[in-house]
């Protein structure tokens, strides 16, 4: 792959003009080019079979409005050529999640997905969610919708094969059964109620329903639970009759489970009025496991048949695609996504465009749910907009905010202390934005809200100064929502003052009289502090805001505070990790315990080498 790009010239032409330069100097290689503005900002990116042919293309009028806008924006272009179109398809796509240019169909939210995992690390394996990279040794299921879909599945799967989900360390500590045993969601393996063998034919029975083999299984537990009947083993036989229905129940939750696709996403596109809707059911084992609805940015002259290419070339790229994609809508480079989809996944991977059958059902319920997901999205979104202008009216703003911020803090009389800020804006709380703040001053007196505050701003904004100087990049606040009254507002804007930022508009939200829930009063610099009517949905909206920033800073909190008392001595010592750590106090029983040992038994650890164990003890030994 070899990068190239053309001779700057000044004065630099723009438009038309500055394409027809590029292009005198192209030849007909595959590739993938970038447009960019004077500020050597990316518009667009895109691949070309032959990158000459491609981008002469753009010298020629009579395009769309979007890409007449982006023709007359362009300052300059860049280049990088490629020995296949199939490899200039997945750079473009890689190139577009990186830089997110102006005019690209843009798949927002790229999260990954959970699977089931059956650990195969232990004689008694594992049943558990896991959600990244798979590099757990096991069986892996999926993937899932959500990590709701995932549970709802293991809470069945626990009911009908009674495999356990605790972890390693606190299986291998147990002297008695668990409440899972108790309530019978687990055959109790870890202090021998089950045999190995046993156990094990429960895992495979397991994998066989994860397949798709659960008839089969259901005919088996059938025969039994009559053979126990049989043989007035009644209390065997309702054992097994609630296995049966926990299975029956997995089933009826996934609803749509069709017979002639046994591995597919099913992928639904709905535009309207500039807006986009991807739906994808998930279908393996010929079980549905869920639907996700996606959101991509579109513009209003965009093609369906350009949104779903742009959205398939992104959502798998960090993802193993199935055997079929099945689409509402044609893409143009079938067969190129084809090829580079089979290459990423080492085998084949077909996509179709069904136009009869029960593929045709399937499209159409995906197709469905996305213009009612969509539908519903476009009337949130409107009532957003109104709430917007309401809160520009009630705090004197030149215009409704596009990105609100809102900040909290959290803490237990100074201890784990944590800043939270949260973000919203026209389309809702803008999650992928959230901001957790660990409280670093040594010199702050323990439960000093106000220092933590400052702390919190200094930070958020000198980091804003550095990385947006120029505000262009649509991360600095149009107001900022601040939890106190006007002690806290008075703090906020010195540290503005501090940082030269003082065109921001800042508004302290106090509980008001008896601290009541509605009837906050609200403060700001050089105004007397004034509340809403207690109706009013502006002050509804708000409210919302300070829960959900209070949500997040108490969740923030809480999960430092579980960590530190989660935390041992061993975290202090250089080279133990947290496998050797585990090892330690899984052979040990306690840090306390290994700080006890001795050389010799250290060095008896599976994992933990001479030298290490050395490391370890010269802690201890030197600690006192």
């Amino acid at each position: 792959m070899t990068a190239d790009s053309a001779p700057q010239s000044q004065p630099q032409p723009t438009g038309y003009a500055c394409i027809q330069k590029y292009v005198k100097t192209l030849d007909s290689s595959p590739g993938v080019y970038r447009m960019l503005d004077a500020d050597s900002r990316v518009l667009y990116v895109g691949k070309a079979r032959n990158l000459r042919a491609r981008v002469s293309n753009y010298t020629r009028p009579g395009h769309s409005g979007r890409i007449e806008r982006m023709i007359a924006s362009t300052a300059s272009m860049m280049f990088l050529t490629t020995r296949t179109e199939t490899e200039a398809l997945l750079l473009e796509q890689n190139l577009i999640k990186q830089l997110k240019p102006k005019y690209n169909v843009l798949l927002r939210d790229d999260k990954s997905f959970p699977n089931i995992l059956v650990a195969k690390d232990h004689p008694f394996p594992q049943i558990k969610k896991h959600r990244g990279a798979k590099k757990e040794k096991g069986a892996y299921f999926g993937p899932f919708a959500s990590a709701g879909a995932v549970n709802r599945t293991l809470n069945q799967l626990q009911k009908a094969f009674l495999l356990r989900n605790c972890s390693d360390s606190m299986f291998d500590s147990r002297t008695r059964p668990c409440l899972l045993y108790q309530i019978k969601r687990c055959s109790g393996p870890c202090v021998g109620m089950i045999s190995q063998a046993d156990y094990a034919e429960s895992v495979r029975d397991a994998e066989r329903f994860l397949s798709g083999r659960s008839t089969r299984i259901q005919e088996e537990l059938a025969a039994q639970m009559q053979e126990a009947s049989d043989a007035m083993e009644f209390e065997r036989a309702a054992a097994l009759r609630d296995r049966i229905r926990a299975l029956t129940q997995v089933q009826t939750a996934q609803g749509i489970n069709p017979r002639g696709v046994a591995e597919a996403d099913v992928i639904g596109l709905y535009m309207d009025s500039g807006q986009a809707c991807v739906q994808v059911f998930f279908i393996r084992a010929n079980q549905n496991w869920g639907n996700r609805d996606f959101y991509p940015r579109v513009g209003p002259d965009v093609s369906p048949a350009e949104v779903m290419e742009a959205f398939l070339g992104q959502f798998y790229d960090n993802k193993e695609p199935p055997r079929q994609l099945i689409l509402s809508d044609a893409i143009e480079n079938a067969d190129l996504m084809q090829q580079a989809l089979s290459e990423k996944a080492g085998r084949k991977v077909e996509i179709l465009v069904p136009q009869r059958g029960e593929k045709l059902e399937l499209v159409s319920g995906a197709l469905r749910n996305a213009r009612e997901a969509l539908a519903r999205r476009m009337s949130e979104s409107a009532t957003q907009a109104k709430l917007l202008r309401g809160l520009a009216e009630a705090f004197d703003l030149d215009a409704p905010p596009n990105r609100i911020e809102v900040y909290d803090n959290s803490h237990i009389q100074g201890t784990n202390a944590v800043g939270a800020m949260i973000v919203a804006g026209p389309e809702g709380f803008m999650k992928n934005a959230y901001r957790k703040f660990n409280i670093r001053g040594d010199d702050l007196t323990p439960g000093d809200d106000f220092g933590m505050m400052k702390e919190v701003l200094s930070r958020r904004f000198t980091r804003l100064l550095k990385e947006d100087p120029d505000r262009d990049k649509g991360l600095w606040p149009d107001l900022l929502l601040i939890d106190g009254g006007a002690g806290q507002v008075s703090a906020v804007h010195e540290i503005m003052q501090a940082h030269g930022v003082e065109d921001i508009p800042m508004v302290g939200v106090a509980k008001g009289v008896d601290r009541d829930h509605g009837k906050e009063e609200f403060h700001r610099i050089g105004q007397r502090p004034f509340a809403l009517k207690r109706n009013d949905p502006v002050l509804y909206f708000i409210q919302r805001l300070r829960d959900e920033a209070h949500r997040f800073a108490i969740g923030t909190h809480r999960a430092k505070r579980a960590k530190a008392m989660g935390a041992t001595p061993l975290d202090e010592i250089p080279g133990v990790g947290a496998a050797r750590k585990r090892a330690l106090l899984a052979h040990f029983g306690s840090a306390k315990a290994v700080s006890r040992a001795n050389l010799a038994d250290l060095k008896a650890v599976d994992g933990i080498s001479a030298g290490l164990a050395q490391k370890v003890y010269d802690f201890f030994h030197e600690k006192g």
